[in-house]
């Protein structure tokens, strides 16, 4: 199969699995309906794709595209708080936009390769918040609880019919989420201790001193923790 004969092959079939997860979700998404729709022989499926994962992989990174195009482009401001917040609403509209591909990166224990590049994200914005100071609680607990605390917003609202929809529930939920990680720092008053400990692990995780051991960096990462609770 000539080059451009095999991507619009494989283009065909995520196309045709995403109107297919658009229309009935998931359990829509079989590997005859695909191939059925697509026009191809099933073999010609598992050749590309290997198997279902692998085909679900490639139609979560295609309705991810857009999303992950936009958090790029979104860009870095002097405000890492503010950066967050923004995030925050980006990722919340894309799931009520497109409910079907966000049940598909977040709704099952499988972490797909577009929803890591996302999680990336999410720890670089919270990372620069670290290094500013204004983290109240280690980077990776923080990533967690906006991850999981944004999850529960799109889900419930996902689950409730539009009209009814407390889209107040948004900004509501992703202040206090803020409030919960971050404190104010004016530049002219020293941070606390645990707040410069979640700091320098931050720059020490984005520059790793070259002068310690892994052993070493890895003890004193845990002292940091430790220091930061």
């Amino acid at each position: 199969m000539c080059y451009r004969r095999y991507m619009d092959t494989r283009e065909r079939l995520v196309k045709a699995a995403a109107d297919l997860l658009v229309e009935g979700g998931k359990e829509a998404v079989s590997t005859r309906a695909v191939a059925t729709a697509a026009g191809v022989q099933a073999p010609t499926l598992y050749r590309l794709f290997g198997d279902k994962d692998g085909l679900l992989d490639a139609v979560a990174a295609h309705g991810f595209a857009g999303y992950l195009a936009s958090k790029q482009a979104m860009g870095a401001t002097g405000d890492p708080v503010d950066d967050l917040r923004r995030g925050w609403d980006l990722h919340i509209g894309f799931g009520l936009a497109r409910p079907a591909f966000y049940l598909l990166m977040y709704g099952e224990p499988r972490k797909r390769e577009a929803r890591l590049e996302a999680d990336a994200m999410l720890r670089e914005i919270i990372g620069r918040i670290a290094s500013a100071g204004r983290l109240t609680v280690p980077v990776e607990q923080a990533a967690q609880f906006v991850h999981a605390t944004g999850l529960g917003v799109v889900l419930a609202l996902i689950a409730t019919q539009e009209q009814d929809r407390d889209l107040d529930l948004i900004a509501f939920t992703r202040e206090n989420v803020i409030r919960a990680i971050t404190k104010d720092a004016s530049p002219d008053e020293p941070t606390d201790v645990p707040s410069r400990a979640i700091a320098l692990k931050a720059a020490l995780e984005e520059d790793p001193p070259q002068m310690l051991s892994h052993a070493e960096r890895v003890l004193l990462a845990e002292w940091l923790d430790r220091v930061a609770k």
